[in-house]
């Protein structure tokens, strides 16, 4: 243990020692502050520390009772885009797409669990041996889950998917190279003319970051609902919009509140548009029927490695929410309810970019999906190991653009 480390512990078992959990409490923030500034600086008097390093512990030591720890100085690095906590002493981050360990632990799994309550319980929410697993977020909107032992066998398990503090518009995608201008002129007559659309890709691919992008295409002048476990969207180009975020039950006596709850609760407030932050379970059934009872122009993600692979996951999740519904149904229902499915993907430069756009027609006389792929990703010259370059090149045309013609686009 180094001198640093040596200070911040030393100025933590000051601090406890002279005011009780209450003493400290009844301390308004700028109060507290002081009393970490003196501690340390008396400490700090007797070896030598850079003012940095002074500064850093008086952080250090104040966040560890009024904020998050070590976590605070994790979070407030613009570059790092995801952490991942694999117990007290194991953190991982990552930063430009690459996950790399950090020279950093907390003091122990009590300290661990301190701030994983405190979190949760901001939220509203409840963490504990007997509801160990937890969806919640950060003020910031940043998503959290935690799993705790003895479902984690490493101790608590603290995974956060830090929030953008500006929203992620089209010219965002456009700049890192997702898609093209040209194709956001396309997606955003998708939106504007009330196709049904759903993002798929794998974990970590953008799913979320690019449905927040199509959403600020919605006409402003539309009523929107958004559906989330953990809210997540940030559009800002509606006026009339209903944010809904699912509720865990603790033993506070609260009763669950699933995304099947909220969408059919939201087919009764009167909306123009349901987007659905992802769908993976029973209420893929509930969200299909909405599309196909009114609400064009509906949006929502899911897990899928392809178009193909998003229709056969959307089957098995209506079957879990309504086992015994014949295929066929379940087919005639996804065929005719989702119009476009965009496939993301993060490749092997760590990229992330869209694959392939495609228009679902259909069923064939076998009862097989018509898939009209659009768009589809192709690597160029420039293209290496280390380096994916390439684009969006068209393969079809639309199939169906009644949609488009009835908006005045087509």
């Amino acid at each position: 243990m180094d001198g640093y480390d040596s200070l911040v512990i030393k100025a933590k078992e000051i601090v406890e020692e002279r005011y009780s959990v209450n003493e400290r409490g009844n301390m308004s923030d700028n109060e507290f502050d002081e009393v970490v500034e003196e501690i340390v600086d008396s400490l700090a008097d007797n070896f030598f520390y850079s003012m940095e390093e002074q500064i850093q512990a008086k952080l250090e030591v104040y966040s560890s009772f009024r904020g998050l720890g070590i976590l605070d100085s994790i979070i407030r690095d613009k570059d790092i885009t995801e952490v991942m906590i694999n117990g007290p002493e194991n953190i991982f981050v990552e930063k430009s797409g690459r996950i790399i360990k950090l020279d950093k632990s907390f003091e122990n799994i009590k300290e661990l669990r301190r701030i994983i309550e405190k979190v949760v319980s901001k939220a509203g929410r409840e963490v504990n041996d007997s509801n160990p697993i937890v969806d919640t977020r950060l003020e910031d909107g940043s998503r959290v889950n935690v799993v705790l032992n003895p479902v984690a066998m490493n101790g608590p398990i603290f995974t956060i998917r830090k929030f953008s503090k500006s929203p992620m518009s089209i010219e965002k995608l456009i700049e890192y190279g997702s898609i093209s201008e040209e194709i956001a002129a396309i997606l955003k007559n998708y939106v504007v003319a009330k196709y049904n659309i759903f993002v798929c890709g794998g974990t970590g691919s953008g799913k979320t970051t690019f449905l927040n992008a199509l959403s600020n295409f919605i006409p402003h002048d539309e009523r929107v609902i958004t559906i989330e476990d953990s809210a997540e969207l940030k559009i800002t180009s509606i006026d009339n919009l209903v944010s809904l975020e699912t509720r865990n039950s603790n033993s506070s006596s609260n009763t669950e509140i699933t995304i099947r709850d909220l969408i059919k609760s939201s087919l009764r407030m009167r909306p123009d548009r349901i987007v659905v932050g992802e769908v993976r379970g029973a209420e893929a059934i509930d969200m299909l029927q909405a599309m196909n009872t009114g609400h064009d122009g509906s949006l929502s993600t899911g897990h899928a490695n392809s178009a193909k692979d998003m229709l056969s996951r959307l089957e098995t999740m209506v079957l879990t929410g309504t086992p015994g519904l014949p295929l066929q149904a379940i087919r005639q229902q996804v065929s005719s309810a989702i119009d476009i499915i965009i496939h993301l993907s993060r490749l092997r430069d760590k990229s992330r970019k869209t694959l392939e756009i495609s228009e679902i027609v259909g069923l064939d006389e076998r009862n097989n999906y018509i898939i009209n792929k659009l768009y589809e990703f192709e690597e160029d010259e420039h293209a290496t190991v280390e380096k994916v370059s390439g684009k969006l090149v068209k393969k079809n045309e639309l199939d169906d653009d009644k949609k488009l013609k009835m908006a005045g686009i087509r």
